[in-house]
């Protein structure tokens, strides 16, 4: 009988222990289900990339392809052929300057310049320097909205900027589940939402520009090859939306390869 005993008790406590494990898994598994998607890519296509270039920003307007690159002395703004990876045009920044985020606001592309406090202007089609415009802070991603430009400086926050002057109008704090997002760094605006590089991490963050949550994340880890060595600076920066057509485009940081990729669960081919 006390063997008996001792038998039940132990088969108690075991059944109690399972039950405790499968509800904490269930729990773990209700919390992620509960949490952002996260949206996988197939790659469309690899194109040549310049691996010099310390891509800060990268933008497409009418079929072209435009980079932003960083660097005391190496840093530059350039019109380069997709195919080859050929740089077409460029223009040589002060060794002063260290060149961030670029975007293409109509016919001008916009520059910024790291800790320098201004941005840059520029006539598309020539790339001469039409202008320059105060920016307090880090100037680090640049996109549009059609309305205003929107900023990021490595923090949490966003800023909406007045195009015409380059004044901020208001600031938008990124959150995911009321966590702030730091570190964000590129931005390109898709289809209505501000989608952002995170330094130092393998995927996208998607933000609702209207209240700063990020309503899911990219997934990027898989594209560069895992049996190649990977140096600590050559972080995934850079995202560049053909509107017109749909193509999405991805690189980083002295990366030989510009990517082409879809993205199946939000429909980009």
């Amino acid at each position: 009988m006390r063997l008996s005993a001792a038998l039940c008790s132990v088969a108690l406590l075991l059944a109690a222990c399972l039950g405790a494990c499968l509800a904490g898994c269930l729990a773990g598994c209700l919390a992620v289900q509960a949490g952002v998607p996260v949206s996988q890519v197939r790659i469309v296509a690899r194109f040549p990339h310049d691996p010099n270039a310390f891509t800060q920003g990268l933008a497409f307007a009418e079929g072209e392809l435009y980079e932003g690159t960083g660097g005391y002395g190496s840093s530059s703004l350039r019109r380069v052929d997709l195919a080859s990876g050929r740089v077409l045009e460029r223009v040589e920044l002060p060794r002063q300057f260290f060149g961030e985020g670029i975007t293409a606001w109509r016919d001008e592309l916009i520059q910024l310049i790291w800790r320098a406090g201004i941005g840059l202007r520029y006539c598309r089609a020539s790339l001469a320097e039409n202008g320059r415009f105060a920016v307090a802070g880090e100037g680090w991603g640049l996109t549009h909205d059609g309305r205003h430009w929107i900023m990021s400086d490595g923090s949490a926050e966003l800023r909406l900027l007045e195009p015409a002057t380059g004044e901020e109008v208001r600031r938008l704090r990124v959150s995911d589940d009321g966590k702030a997002v730091r570190r964000l760094n590129e931005l390109e605006f898709v289809r209505g939402e501000v989608w952002a590089n995170i330094w130092y991490q393998d995927r996208l963050a998607r933000i609702d520009p209207a209240d700063g949550r990020v309503l899911g994340y990219v997934d990027l880890s898989d594209l560069w090859p895992e049996e190649r060595k990977r140096e600590r600076a050559q972080v995934l920066n850079g995202i560049a939306f053909e509107s017109a057509t749909g193509r999405l485009f991805v690189t980083g940081k002295r990366w030989p390869w510009l990517y082409r990729i879809a993205i199946p669960a939000l429909g980009i081919e």
